[in-house]
Formats: C-alpha cells, sequence, structure tokens
C-alpha cells in the first residue's frame, strides 16, 4: 500500500526510496522481525490463557527429559502475519509474484490450520485426512503453473547481455517470452528447456507438452517441500533455523533473476518483476528470525502445521517462480533427508514385515530423531526388530542436533549459490 502510495507523490521527500528494491526489503525484514517478536509474545499468552497446546506433543520422548508438555501451538499464525503485514505495507501489490507468494501464504496458511484446529480442538492426533493436505497443495501448484503459463506479466528474457558503450552500460535483451527452460547445476550451458525432452511430438506440440509438464512439476515441488518442511519441525528452532537459511539463498538468486547486470554475469535467465520476491523473502526471513525468539529451545511456542507446511510452500513456489526448482535438491538438502528417511523406513518395514522379518532401517524417523533415540527406546515397540543404522550410543540433545542441522543447510544453501558460477 505504502509502495502505491508513494509512486503516486513522486514529489514527496523521500518518496523516491520506495523505489528501491534494497530498501523496501530492508525495512519489509526488519518490520516482519518486530512483529514476530512482539505479536509472539501477546499471542503466546492468549494460547496460555485459552489452555491451547499440542497434544502429541504431551509425550516424553526426549532422552534429556526436556518438558514439553503445555507448550502453545499454531504459531505459524504468528509466522504469517509477520509475513503478510510487510508485505501489505512494502510490497508492490499489482505484481503476479507478489500476488502469488501471498496466495501460497494463505492457502497453506489455512490448511494447516484446519490440520491444527483438528489436532488440538477435536483431540484427533491425525488431523485432517491426508488426501485433503494433498489436494490442496495440488491446488496451489495449479494455480502457481497455470499463472506462470497464461499470466501476460510472467516472462522472461531467455538471453540478457551488457556492454558498455561510451562510459554507458548498454543492455541488450532477447524478446521477452513465455518459457519452460529453468536453471540446471553444473552443466556448462546452465539451462535446459522442458520442452526439448517431448521434441519427438513434433515443434508445435512439444510447447505443448512442456508446459503441462512444467505444471505438474510445480505441483511435485509445492507437495514435497512443503511435506519436507513439516516433517524437519520436530525439534525446537529446527524448521525456522533451517528455512531462514534457505530464504536467505532465495533472496540471493531472486535478486540475481530479476537484475538485468546480475543476470548477464551468472548467465542466467532474466525475469521481469522477480526482484519484488526479494520484498517478500526479506519479510519471510525476518518473521521466521523473530520467531526464532519464542521457539528456540526450551520453546516458548510451536509452528504446528499452520507454520510448516506454509514455510515449505513459500520456498517451493519462489524457486518455481524464478525457475530454479532444480536447485532444490541441493538447497533443502535437509527437506529431502527427512522426507526420504521416512519413506524408506515406512516401505522397507512394510515390504520386510509381509515376509515374517521385523526389520527398519533407521532407529526412528524422521532423520533427525535418530541422533537422540537409543536402541532401547528403539525396541520398546517391537522387541524383535532389527535396524541397519544403529548409529552411536551417544545421544545428543537437540539443540546440537538443531545446531547441526542448521550448518549443514547453510553448506548447502553456499554451494547452491556457487553452482551458479561452477560448471
Amino acid at each position: 500500500m505504502l509502495y502505491q502510495l508513494f509512486s503516486q507523490l513522486s514529489d514527496f521527500p523521500g518518496a523516491r526510496l520506495f523505489t528501491y528494491i534494497s530498501f523496501r526489503a530492508i525495512v519489509a525484514n526488519v518490520l516482519a522481525l518486530l512483529v514476530s517478536i512482539h505479536f509472539g509474545r501477546y499471542f503466546i499468552g492468549l494460547l496460555k490463557r485459552k489452555h491451547i497446546s499440542e497434544t502429541q506433543r504431551d509425550v516424553k520422548l526426549d532422552p534429556f527429559n526436556t518438558e514439553k508438555k503445555g507448550v502453545p501451538t499454531m504459531g505459524g499464525i504468528v509466522i504469517i502475519v509477520s509475513i503478510l503485514l510487510p508485505c501489505l505495507l512494502m510490497g508492490n501489490l499489482s505484481n503476479v509474484y507478489m500476488l502469488l507468494m501471498l496466495i501460497t501464504t494463505l492457502l497453506l496458511g489455512a490448511l494447516g490450520f484446519a490440520d491444527d484446529y483438528i489436532k488440538t480442538f477435536r483431540k484427533n492426533k491425525a488431523g485432517i485426512n491426508g488426501w485433503v493436505k494433498i489436494a490442496g497443495q495440488v491446488l496451489l501448484g495449479l494455480i502457481v503453473g497455470l499463472t506462470l503459463r497464461y499470466s501476460p506479466m510472467a516472462t522472461m528474457n531467455e538471453r540478457v547481455d551488457t556492454v558498455i558503450e561510451n562510459n554507458v552500460t548498454v543492455v541488450h535483451k532477447s524478446p521477452e517470452v513465455k518459457s519452460t527452460r529453468t536453471t540446471i547445476p553444473f552443466v556448462k550451458n546452465h539451462n535446459c528447456n522442458y520442452a526439448d525432452m517431448f521434441a519427438f511430438l513434433g515443434e508445435e506440440n512439444m510447447y505443448r507438452a512442456g508446459w503441462i509438464f512444467f505444471v505438474i512439476l510445480t505441483v511435485l515441488v509445492v507437495a514435497a517441500v512443503s511435506n519436507g518442511a513439516n516433517l524437519n519441525d520436530g525439534m525446537d528452532g529446527m524448521c525456522a533455523g533451517n528455512s531462514a537459511i534457505i530464504g536467505a539463498a532465495l533472496i540471493i538468486l531472486a535478486y540475481i533473476s530479476g537484475n538485468v547486470i546480475f543476470a548477464d554475469y551468472f548467465d542466467v535467465m532474466y525475469i521481469p518483476g522477480s526482484e519484488e520476491l526479494v520484498v517478500f523473502l526479506s519479510a519471510f526471513v525476518g518473521a521466521l528470525v523473530g520467531f526464532l525468539w519464542w521457539n528456540g529451545f526450551p520453546a516458548q511456542i510451536f509452528m504446528g502445521d499452520t507454520g510448516s507446511l506454509t514455510i515449505g510452500g513459500i520456498i517451493g513456489v519462489c524457486a518455481v517462480i524464478i525457475h530454479k526448482e532444480l536447485l532444490l535438491p541441493i538447497l533443502c538438502g535437509i527437506f529431502l533427508l527427512e522426507s526420504v528417511s521416512v519413506i524408506l523406513q515406512t516401505q522397507v518395514y512394510k515390504f520386510m514385515k509381509k515376509r515374517g522379518v521385523h526389520y527398519r532401517i533407521f532407529k526412528r524417523t524422521p532423520f533427525h530423531d535418530q541422533f537422540r533415540t537409543s536402541m532401547e527406546k528403539a525396541l520398546e515397540n517391537d522387541p524383535t526388530c532389527s535396524f541397519l543404522f544403529k548409529g552411536s550410543p551417544e545421544l545428543h540433545h537437540e539443540t546440537k542436533i538443531v545446531l547441526r542441522f542448521c550448518i549443514v543447510t547453510l553448506i548447502l544453501a553456499a554451494i547452491t549459490i556457487l553452482t551458479l558460477k561452477i560448471r
């Protein structure tokens, strides 16, 4: 709102500041941080007065006997409010990418809230039906994919060259087009086009098939990353800490994609308007850091599915918009590890059980629980079970596990940025 207001008041002192992405991004970041801290204090007090806590965490599973009972949940509302308020104030609400991010935040926030509501108020630990959750993620993926396909404001320049002529930087762009081209890591020409996979269909049909593939891939990315973030939310500060680092990396990637000079330097697609994502992501990171004020060990509030599903969806949609979705397996390596560990654990156990053998790969999943679960605890429910990875007998406190996972995410974020030059 302030962006639209001051854009009409160009003669007003200081109005031009709102034309700078850096200024609006910094203000959005600081504002989100402050809102998250101050609103978090009020929200925690409200939930405690209403006795709203996450019932499934009322069991002591931590070998260090950290008390989790009675800690309020639905803290994702704090994150969502802290994102929306700065974006509404500092963001360009006519920008299609900003609108997509706001829709993502609201849609997945509502889906996660419904899940938390059923768990908390109806005392149903299963939450909403799994198919309902998947349907919401599929709907969001379709909205994003089809918007990028049909919106006239969602275009890209596949090639940008900047040269200095008479001490003036001159920009040469390829025509603005709609393209299924995306950035791939560690490859010399740096980009690939999904449509090329369907060249056997002929020139006309290959592009149609490429867009269909792109929309389907968008759905898969949204579902995979949001579920990965949801699984990562198992320790105090874990999901918020990892996601803040990932968000910071996405700020760099979005800024590069929306700046002609850096797009030329890194030889990536120039996506006009994508620089507005820097404002949104700055608010996103500020909201997460502010949330860590209350969610760091020992947590005074949990984000719940309201927060984790929203966080994962934001990361996935942002990567798709700037055509960097193939970098997510590196950038979100921790989320990928958590998801794969659960899938392997479940499927291998079912497969072996049909053959009369009780066999698990890990002591416990998601993967971060492997490091705080003893063999004695793992054998309590199934004394005859065998384990492939028993791990060290030394158990780690969750603060150490969270810190080490965040360090790994920081390394993966650095590698993701380096892939723009390593090819």
